[in-house]
């Protein structure tokens, strides 16, 4: 099933703000353009990012851009073919063995594992993901894990844990396989 052209979340508790993207199907996979504005913690910040993926949802690329009271930041993410990344064209093992890429603005891109791994019910696979932190575009290795449980109706629903936030929720998605409902973090709103 293909996905929509576009797709939007309002931000819940963790901060306040929205998020608009657009998907834009390439003969290579995906081509995704983004943006996040937020107040979190008194600071206003905004982020721009295009991410592409394989048809498998594999990342390959992505340049994230930061507006914020630090300034105007810049990255860029790019796979290697031996599961390596380059972050800035510099080699980032820290990152090896990352196949998707995680911004923590955007509660999109949790779309990318879970397309990526197509779990059946009563599945778990761990996805770790090079995670853009917001508004300062720190790249890190961000250890998460995704359990697929029973669906109901037309939404799928997935046990997410990410240890080192100390996180564990039910993440809901809908049958494009966005997410629809990201308890703390975001709603789907179109």
């Amino acid at each position: 099933m293909d996905v929509p052209a576009s797709a939007a979340w309002r931000h819940v508790d963790a901060r306040v703000g929205f998020e608009v993207v657009f998907l834009h199907r390439e003969p290579d996979g995906y081509r995704v353009e983004g943006h996040s504005t937020a107040v979190e913690d008194g600071v206003a910040w905004g982020i721009r990012y295009a991410i592409t993926v394989d048809p498998s949802w594999r990342t390959h690329t992505a340049h994230v851009v930061s507006l914020s009271e630090l300034g105007t930041l810049e990255v860029r993410l790019e796979a290697e073919e031996n599961g390596g990344w380059r972050v800035d064209g510099s080699p980032a093992p820290h990152l090896r063995g990352c196949p998707d890429v995680d911004l923590e603005a955007s509660a999109f891109t949790n779309a990318f594992p879970v397309h990526r791994l197509g779990l059946d019910v009563g599945q778990r696979a761990d996805a770790p993901a090079a995670y853009v932190r917001a508004p300062s575009l720190e790249v890190e290795r961000l250890e998460q894990s995704y359990a697929r449980l029973p669906d109901e109706g037309r939404r799928a629903r997935y046990d997410y844990a990410s240890p080192s936030f100390d996180y564990r929720a039910e993440l809901v998605y809908d049958e494009f396989g966005l997410v629809v409902e990201y308890p703390g973090i975001a709603v789907r709103v179109a």
